[in-house]
């Protein structure tokens, strides 16, 4: 007897971004493991007899090991639920999707993954700012600050990421944030690259601010606030909030 599961991108908070086909899937589930940030007034649309299990994963804060929530995954399916796991913006966007799906295809359980609204998204959106831009930022890229230990990554791309006419985005930056623009300015990007914070976007806790790269890696150190940010620098993050 085997189940299925369902990974629904939850998107960046505001329930109201979630897609018909994402609000679909929660309404059936027997069960629903979810992400910290995929948490409130989005699991309302679960069914009151379903399973709701924190499963989510914060910096700095005690969480449940990988190997623990698909291990997880695949007990509930073996049951035969209808399980979905509930993953905060869009599951393949360092959402550790791959090592999940692992999990299934191994214990031979169908699956299917549904897309979702990334914070870069939702971010540019709220400060009516395009990601993309024709002459001066034809190319977006979006990278992680931190790895599998918390440090900044190692093997980063400095030439791709000081590219000046790129937009840039950084998943989970804020720690590791001043390390990595004094590797960028090393590198050639201008200091005075325009930046923006965005903090807990599409929530009514949302705050975005405006900086410049060199400014901003001055000033995160003494943000202890602890809000999900991530971090735009380019060409577009110059434009008004």
């Amino acid at each position: 007897m085997s189940g299925f599961v369902s990974f629904v991108s939850s998107g960046p908070g505001d329930p109201e971004l979630l897609t018909v086909k994402a609000v679909k899937r929660l309404q059936t589930a027997d069960a629903v493991l979810f992400d910290d940030l995929s948490s409130g007034p989005i699991l309302s649309h679960a069914r009151d007899d379903a399973d709701l299990v924190g499963v989510g994963k914060r910096a700095g804060r005690p969480s449940p090991r990988q190997d623990h929530v698909s291990r997880l995954l695949v007990d509930y399916a073996k049951t035969g639920a209808r399980v979905v796991r509930l993953k905060s913006g869009d599951a393949g966007i360092f959402g550790r999707l791959e090592e999940e799906i692992t999990a299934l295809r191994a214990a031979g359980i169908g699956f299917e993954v549904i897309p979702g609204i990334t914070a870069a998204s939702a971010a540019a959106a709220a400060a009516a700012i395009p990601l993309t831009r024709r002459l001066t930022a034809r190319r977006v890229q979006f990278v992680t600050g931190h790895d599998v230990t918390g440090a900044l990554p190692e093997n980063l791309n400095l030439a791709a990421l000081a590219d000046a006419e790129a937009t840039t985005v950084v998943y989970m930056g804020r720690r590791t944030f001043q390390a990595f623009a004094k590797l960028l300015l090393d590198a050639g990007l201008p200091p005075d690259t325009p930046a923006m914070l965005a903090e807990s976007v599409s929530t009514p806790d949302q705050v975005l601010s405006r900086h410049t790269v060199a400014a901003l890696a001055e000033t995160i150190p003494a943000d202890t606030r602890g809000a999900p940010a991530l971090i735009l620098y380019g060409p577009l993050a110059a434009q008004d909030a």
